[in-house]
């Protein structure tokens, strides 16, 4: 396995934890990515997508929502909502990893860690979502890259208005997750 793709899965692992016991869980990252990887370059870019992703948790849950009409993020399967956070970060923030290596390293792990049916959910949303911060596949520029108001004022995170937009996105398969149930 590919020291990037191996510190992706970490990276989900750890925010499938956060997101289901809460914030006081991000202190224990660092330990928590040491104790399951040895190599270094693979531990720091696992943090990299941990740390960048909590920090953007908000925008990033946002902008999901935001082109995903149908699905409220809540009610997502928990594995499928955490490696679209991570890709989103990836696409938004990340203009060093091209945009199709994030959202096909995203589909693999939807694939590999949910359904076989997760990769066409998690590519539609990712899809929508790449072509609103990169509209020709390009990194996002430095006005861009701003804080949350420049990226709101730039509509990045503005709703999709086409109701057929939201319709292509496929529904993903087997149970969602819904901790209220526990």
């Amino acid at each position: 396995m590919k020291k990037r793709t191996r510190s992706r899965e970490l990276a989900l692992q750890f925010l499938y934890q956060l997101d289901l016991r809460g914030d006081d869980l991000f202190a224990e990252a660092k330990d928590w990515v040491r104790g399951e990887e040895r190599d270094d370059e693979t531990q720091k870019f696992a943090l990299r997508l941990v740390e960048g992703t909590f920090e953007h948790w908000d925008e990033i849950d946002k902008t999901i929502q935001g082109v995903a009409q149908n699905w409220n993020i809540s009610r997502m399967a928990v594995v499928d909502r955490n490696v679209l956070r991570l890709a989103t970060y990836e696409l938004l923030h990340c203009k060093d990893i091209p945009p199709k290596v994030a959202i096909n390293e995203a589909i693999e792990l939807g694939k590999r860690y949910s359904t076989s049916n997760s990769g066409a959910f998690i590519n539609g949303i990712l899809d929508k979502i790449m072509n609103r911060a990169r509209p020709n596949g390009g990194p996002i520029d430095a006005a861009e890259k701003g804080d949350k108001d420049a990226r709101a004022e730039k509509g990045v995170a503005a709703k999709v208005t086409a109701p057929e937009a939201a319709a292509s996105i496929p529904e993903p398969q087997g149970e969602i997750d819904d901790p209220s149930e526990d």
